[in-house]
């Protein structure tokens, strides 16, 4: 598998939205990132936990199914956590890299928060 460098090393072949949509689903993700997720918890390899404000649920439901109807590897789902909301990021085992810099965006993003 490949990672595309275009995209900042997260965006692997396997993905199907087009080229030149690719650059604006990772700003969308970045400003999600940077505006909605407290910490984040890495259960496993193959799963990453953000915990989120309540509050963005329906956005960030619709930026979930928007990702998985390109990246199909890709699991999401979503739990709460007292008054935050839990997004669970899962893929196979083979995707753990595409997973690594999934958490590495998370974490630069709340770097540049601080």
């Amino acid at each position: 598998m490949r990672i595309s460098p275009a995209q900042s090393d997260w965006v692997p072949d396997a993905c199907t939205l087009s080229t030149v949509e690719q650059p604006i689903r990772v700003a969308e993700f970045h400003r999600f990132f940077a505006d909605a997720v407290h910490s984040t918890t890495r259960l496993s390899p193959t799963r990453l936990d953000l915990q989120l404000v309540a509050d963005v649920e329906a956005v960030v439901r619709d930026l979930a199914s928007r990702e998985s109807s390109c990246c199909s590897f890709f699991t999401f789902g979503f739990d709460s956590a007292g008054t935050n909301l839990v997004m669970q990021v899962g893929a196979p085992a083979a995707y753990a890299e595409v997973l690594d810099a999934f958490a590495a965006r998370v974490e630069a993003a709340n770097r540049g928060r601080q």
